[in-house]
C-alpha cells in the first residue's frame, strides 16, 4: 500500500481512538475531591493558624495549609451543627434550605445539592461519618452514617438503610471506612468523598491511646476566661455555656462511658481514676473549679483532634501511594468555629468571632499556590459552588455563595463580597443563646438579639476591641458606621430572600419533626436515630 493510500486509513484510526479515549480523557479533567469536615473544630485547634496558646500540633492537618491556601476569615452562616451541614449542601441559607435548627428540622432530601449535580456530571459520590440531618442522604452512590450524633467507643452505624455496629474508635473508624471505599471504588470516574467527623464534639472522648497524650500539661489560660459580660446585653450574660455552670459530670469524664468494652474501660479508669482521685481530695472552687475544668476540658477535646490529624495524615498518604495527589481537591474544614474557654464558654452559636470563624484549608495542585493564606471573607456557603466549577458543572442561579475557585487561582473578584449575613435562631435550649441576625464585615459586626423576650442591637468593633468585649452601639462616634451597617444589612436581607416574619418552629418551638417542607415525615426515624445513642446534651 502506498503511503498516499495508507494516510487517511490512519487518520480514521487516530480519531477512532481519540474517541474510544475520550470518556476517560474528560473523567480525568475533573479533579476528584476528598471533603474532610470535622465537628465542632475550632481554628485556635489547628497548629496552622497559629493561635497564641500553641494548644497542639497537627502535622497533618498542616500539611494542607503548607501545600495549599489557608483561609483566615472563613464563616459561617449559622453557627450551629445540622444547619451548617445543610448549608454546605446545598449552598444556600438555612431560611431557603428548610433545616435552621437541630430542635425540629428534617432535611429535606429531594431538593437540589452539589453532591446530585456531580453525580449527573459522571462522578461516583460517598459519604462516611456524621450527618445529623435526620433523613437518610441523597445524592451518593455509598453511605454509611453515624446515627443522630453518633458516639465514640464501638459505634452503630448506618450503612446504606442496614444496621451495623463496629468495635473501636469513632474517628479511626470513620478514617478506614474512608480508605475502603476509596481503595474500591470505580477507578475510571472522578470521586466527590465526604469524610465527615464526629470528633472532637462534645462530650469530648479521646482515643484510648490518646489519654495522657499532654503528659499532664498546664495549657494557658485565654485572657478572657473570667469574662464577666460587662457592656454588652442580657443574651451574652442570661446564656448556659459557661466552663463555671454548665460543665456536667460526663463533660468531667467522672462518668464513664457506658459503652465500653471491660478492656477499654480498664485503660480509661487507669487515667481518669488517679486524676479524679486527686480532684476530690482538692476539691477546687470558684475559679480554681473553673481552671481545673479548662484543664480536663483541654486534655480530652485535643486528644480528640489529635485522631482526626492522624486519619488526615492516612488519607494524605494514601493519595500520594495511589498517584492521585496531583488531581485530587483535598478540603479541610469543620461545621463552625468553637470556644475553647474564651469568655469562660464552649460550644458555639453566637456572631462572635471564635464561634463564628470556621477552619478552612484546601490543597489544589496545579491550581493554588503552596502556603499561602487569603484574609478574603469566605463561607462554607461557597463549597458547593467551587466544587461545581472546579468540576466543570455549572452552578445553579439560586445558589447564594460564591465560587472559591478564583481565590485558590490568586485571583480576587472586584466584586468579591465585603460584608456577610448571619443569622442563629435555636432557643432555648439547649445552650440559652438568643436568636439573631446581624451583618460581619473585616472590622464590624452589627448585631440584632430579637427573640423570644428581647429586641435590641450591638455593634463591635474588631480593630478596637479584638475580643469583642464591648459594645460600641449607640456611641456618637459610630453614629454613621451603624447606619451604614444597618443600610447593609436590610441590603442583604433583601438580596437573600430572607423573611420578615418567623414561624415559632424557626427556633425549635414545635414538636420534633413537625416543620415546613412535609418534615413530620422524619419524626419516627429520627427517634430511631436517638434511640440508638446514649443520652447526650443536644447539638
Amino acid at each position: 500500500m502506498t503511503a498516499r493510500k495508507f494516510l487517511p486509513i490512519l487518520g480514521l484510526l487516530v480519531l477512532g481512538a481519540l474517541v474510544t479515549a475520550s470518556p476517560a480523557a474528560a473523567a480525568t479533567k475533573q479533579p476528584n475531591i476528598l471533603f474532610i469536615f470535622s465537628d465542632d473544630h475550632a481554628y485556635q485547634a489547628i497548629s496552622a493558624y497559629k493561635d497564641s496558646r500553641k494548644l497542639i500540633e497537627t502535622p497533618g492537618l498542616d500539611r494542607i495549609a503548607k501545600e495549599g491556601m489557608l483561609f483566615q476569615r472563613c464563616v459561617v452562616p449559622n453557627s450551629i451543627c445540622g444547619p451548617s451541614r445543610a448549608v454546605v449542601l446545598t449552598g444556600k441559607y438555612n431560611h431557603l434550605n428548610g433545616f435552621l435548627n437541630n430542635s425540629n428540622s428534617v432535611f429535606d432530601g429531594s431538593q437540589q445539592t452539589f453532591p446530585k449535580l456531580l453525580q449527573g456530571a459522571g462522578y461516583q459520590t460517598a459519604i462516611v461519618g456524621k450527618w445529623h440531618l435526620m433523613s437518610d442522604p441523597t445524592g451518593f452512590d455509598y453511605w454509611q452514617i453515624l446515627p443522630g450524633q453518633g458516639i465514640y467507643y464501638n459505634p452503630p452505624m448506618n450503612d446504606n438503610g442496614k444496621p451495623v455496629k463496629h468495635e473501636g474508635y469513632v474517628t479511626d473508624i470513620i478514617t478506614d471506612l474512608t480508605l475502603d471505599w476509596l481503595k474500591n471504588r470505580d477507578k475510571n470516574k472522578p470521586f466527590l468523598m465526604m469524610c465527615q467527623h464526629k470528633a472532637p464534639h462534645r462530650e469530648w472522648e479521646p482515643a484510648l491511646r490518646h489519654l495522657g497524650h499532654d503528659g499532664d500539661r498546664k495549657y494557658p489560660e485565654p485572657e478572657t476566661l473570667f469574662d464577666d459580660y460587662e457592656n454588652r446585653g442580657v443574651a451574652e450574660r442570661d446564656q448556659d455555656m459557661t466552663l463555671e455552670k454548665t460543665f456536667t459530670q460526663r463533660d468531667a469524664k467522672f462518668a464513664t462511658p457506658a459503652t465500653l468494652n471491660p478492656e477499654q474501660k480498664a485503660q480509661w479508669d487507669a487515667y481518669y481514676g488517679p486524676r479524679n482521685a486527686e480532684f476530690e481530695k482538692s476539691k477546687p472552687t470558684g475559679k480554681d473549679l473553673v481552671r481545673w475544668r479548662y484543664q480536663r476540658y483541654m486534655h480530652d477535646y485535643l486528644g480528640c483532634v489529635k485522631a482526626v490529624d492522624e486519619g488526615v495524615a492516612k488519607l494524605l498518604k494514601y493519595l500520594d501511594d495511589e498517584g492521585l495527589a496531583e488531581n485530587t481537591i483535598v478540603v479541610y474544614s469543620a461545621d463552625q468555629g468553637f470556644y475553647l474557654g474564651e469568655h469562660g464558654w464552649f460550644d458555639k452559636r453566637w456572631i462572635f468571632e471564635e464561634s463564628l470563624r470556621a477552619p478552612l484549608m484546601v490543597r489544589w495542585p496545579g491550581v493554588a499556590k503552596s502556603g499561602v493564606e487569603n484574609q478574603n471573607i469566605v463561607s462554607n456557603l461557597d463549597f458547593a459552588e467551587t466544587f461545581l466549577e472546579a468540576a466543570g458543572v455549572p452552578v445553579p442561579a439560586d445558589m447564594q455563595g460564591k465560587s472559591l475557585v478564583p481565590l485558590l487561582k490568586g485571583e480576587t473578584p472586584s466584586d468579591w463580597r465585603k460584608s456577610f449575613y448571619y443569622h442563629y435562631y435555636e432557643f432555648p435550649v439547649p445552650h440559652r443563646v438568643r436568636p439573631h441576625y446581624g451583618v460581619v464585615t473585616d472590622q464590624y459586626k452589627l448585631v440584632h438579639f430579637y427573640a423570644p423576650d428581647v429586641d435590641y442591637w450591638e455593634l463591635f468593633d474588631r480593630k478596637a476591641d479584638p475580643q469583642e468585649l464591648k459594645s460600641f452601639y449607640g456611641n456618637p462616634d459610630y453614629t454613621k458606621i451603624t447606619e451604614d451597617l444597618k443600610v447593609e444589612l436590610t441590603r442583604l436581607r433583601t438580596e437573600l430572600k430572607v423573611p420578615e416574619k418567623e414561624e415559632p418552629w424557626f427556633y425549635g418551638g414545635r414538636k420534633p419533626g413537625q416543620g415546613p417542607r412535609g418534615q413530620g415525615q422524619g419524626q419516627g426515624k429520627r427517634k430511631l436515630q436517638q434511640a440508638a445513642e446514649p443520652s447526650a446534651p443536644a447539638k
